[in-house]
């Protein structure tokens, strides 16, 4: 590990310097705050590299990590009545649970499954990613703050005072000194509520409303209204700077001069900013609230969302592997990089920090400064915690509005453009009605969209189910356009089957099935019943090519002989393969509907055993 002493302290600290603006507003833009971006860079990258599978990795918070969490933590607050000390504890268990989950998938060896996963699913998912970045950062990038925009939060005072009634009147329930006929108690408790409470949970209303890439959209007349222009220019002089001096070099990230730049004269000339939320000084604190206030019920519902996030970061951190491999010439454990993010993410959820993955930027500059081993990760981590350490004040009055703009030119930089310039070069190869399009099309943009205007769980679960299925029925296509059913005289014949006698081409037909009988091609077998005209007598079925049979192949060739043997058509098999004919003998088609006589090892054979029950006949 110390071989590489010198490139590793240069890659790790270069690392380090690249994650923190990064690092800062992925926290901020996720809610919780700068803190919880720094505190999930730190722990993740030192763990991650620790115990991780790839020796130059370079791990934090990452755009589609965020993306996920935000939405996670949105939903937990508003849950929570829009307080986020009280909704803490569950936000951070989902991560535990994340990182945990994580570690069994790589435990169990799932890791070497990840590269299965579609690209347009990917693809549709990065670019929304961007989309959702983008708009979301549309409002911060010009001062505008729903829950502080009084005639917006105003709206949402009646519902507000519906609500809190609501929940007075089930306090009393569970209380059980609620009576219909009786009111006072009601009345009372009424009385004690104040403006500032209603304004409290309008505001709750007004930013559950506002969230969101819908909620962006639907209050951006209003921000357009109330731009505030040094915010703006903050933001607009960020996105310059960090486009602008990747043209003078790239030796120094642009990112951080835009940072240091744009913070210094907001700074410098004491203008009137909003700044980011104060960080902690001092080592982080492990939060103990997610223990000692568990509730299986609060976190119940997010079981599925924290597999979500768990996945989502093994196919992040994979996918930055291979680029690591691709770079360095040397291939990741995909298994032990599982187990290395997921301690990482646990061990950062437990200090309150935001979940990750591995970084592709972040791994790139870590390999290009030097970095060969796991200790320029650790390093990158242990950076990250001294600029906490001894710039953490300093940090605290970095301009909302910058990081703002930096997670703009992130946006823009993490969707899949190689994806989308693809579009119209790539086949059509379906139809809906009239129009013919292309299934890898529709399923990016099915991902897109309803990850950016509905869930991102739930698009990219909707995504691989439809990429799966047209997957089976592109393949179910090709398995039945090679295994018609035809009598020999229409049929193209096989070489060994050229001088079939021309007495027996009208009473005996062949099925030649070509490839396996699972669920995807069970139609078109279960046609062959039909298909065998009335002057048939024996069925050879040629199963050489079926290597695999599912449980729906089973029973569709059980279907289909007790439908031949109805019609007294005698059924031959011929060079049954080991796997097909265990699952026969399973559910007894073999010897019951196919006696072991009836099985031949080759064509020629079931041929003479015709010949010989023709002549006896």
């Amino acid at each position: 590990m110390f071989k590489n002493i010198r490139g590793d302290l240069f890659g790790g600290i270069t690392a380090g310097i690249v994650a923190l603006p990064l690092a800062l507003a992925f926290g901020v833009s996720s809610g919780l705050g700068p803190s919880a971006g720094l505190y999930g860079a730190i722990f993740l990258s030192f763990f991650a590299a620790l115990f991780g599978g790839t020796n130059t990795q370079i791990s934090g918070p990452t755009a589609p990590m965020t993306a996920v969490s935000m939405v996670i933590i949105a939903g937990i607050i508003a849950s929570n009545d829009g307080d986020v000390s009280k909704a803490l504890p569950t936000i951070l268990t989902v991560f535990l649970l994340a990182g945990l989950m994580q570690i069994g998938l790589g435990a169990l060896g799932i890791g070497k499954y990840i590269r299965y996963i579609p690209y347009p699913v990917v693809s549709g998912f990065m670019t929304a990613i961007g989309v959702i970045i983008l708009i979301t950062q549309i409002l911060p990038s010009l001062g505008y703050y729903p829950k502080e925009d009084l005639s917006y939060v105003n709206q949402y005072k009646p519902q507000a005072e519906e609500i809190i009634l609501e929940n007075i009147l089930k306090k009393e329930a569970g209380e059980g000194i609620l009576v219909l006929e009786d009111f006072k108690e009601t009345i009372k408790r009424a009385e004690l509520i104040t403006e500032s409470d209603i304004l409290k949970e309008s505001q709750t209303l007004a930013s559950k409303e506002a969230s969101g890439v819908l909620g962006a959209i639907k209050v951006l007349p209003n921000a357009l209204k109330n731009i505030n222009i040094l915010e703006l220019l903050l933001a607009i002089g960020t996105i310059i700077i960090i486009y602008g001096f990747k043209r003078i070099t790239t030796k120094v990230p642009s990112t951080l001069v835009a940072l240091l730049v744009m913070s210094g004269i907001a700074v410098g000339f004491g203008l009137d900013y909003r700044s980011i939320e104060t960080i902690p000084g001092g080592f982080p604190i492990p939060n103990l609230s997610m223990f000692t206030e568990f509730s299986l019920g609060s976190v119940a519902p997010y079981i599925f969302t924290a597999l979500t996030l768990a996945l989502l970061g093994a196919i992040d951190s994979l996918l930055t592997s291979v680029v690591a491999d691709n770079m360095t010439k040397t291939k990741h454990k995909p298994n032990k990089e599982l187990i290395g993010q997921g301690i990482g993410n646990s061990i950062g959820a437990i200090f309150g920090g935001l979940p990750g993955a591995g970084a592709t930027i972040r791994t790139v500059v870590n390999i290009n400064s030097g970095g060969k081993t796991k200790l320029s990760g650790m390093i990158a981590g242990l950076m990250l915690l001294i600029i906490l350490l001894g710039l953490g004040p300093i940090a605290s009055k970095i301009p909302a509005a910058v990081l703002a703009g930096i997670l703009i030119t992130v946006g823009i930089g993490v969707m899949d453009y190689k994806g989308l310039k693809a579009i119209p070069s790539l086949p059509k190869d379906i139809k809906f009605g009239p129009i013919k399009l292309s299934s890898e099309v529709v399923i990016m943009m099915i991902v897109l969209i309803l990850s950016t205007f509905w869930n991102l769980v739930y698009a990219v679960g909707i995504g691989l189910v439809i990429a799966s299925l047209m997957f089976m029925k592109k393949i179910g296509d090709l398995s039945a356009e090679r295994s018609d059913v035809k009598s020999l005289k229409k049929e193209k014949n096989w070489a060994d089957e050229g001088d079939f006698p021309e007495e027996l081409k009208e009473s005996v037909f062949i099925k030649h099935i070509k490839g396996p009988l699972f669920f995807g091609t069970t139609s078109d077998f279960h046609s062959l019943a039909q298909q065998i005209p009335e002057t048939a007598t024996t069925v050879i079925i040629r199963l050489g090519r079926m290597q695999y049979m599912d449980q729906s192949g089973l029973y569709a060739m059980e279907d289909v002989l007790q439908e031949l043997r109805k019609k007294k058509v005698q059924v031959l098999f011929v060079n049954l393969l080991q796997q097909p004919r265990y699952m026969m003998e399973r559910i007894d088609i073999i010897p019951d509907l196919i006696p072991q006589e009836d099985i031949f090892k080759s064509f020629s054979e079931s041929i003479k055993w015709i010949k010989t029950q023709q002549l006896k006949k």
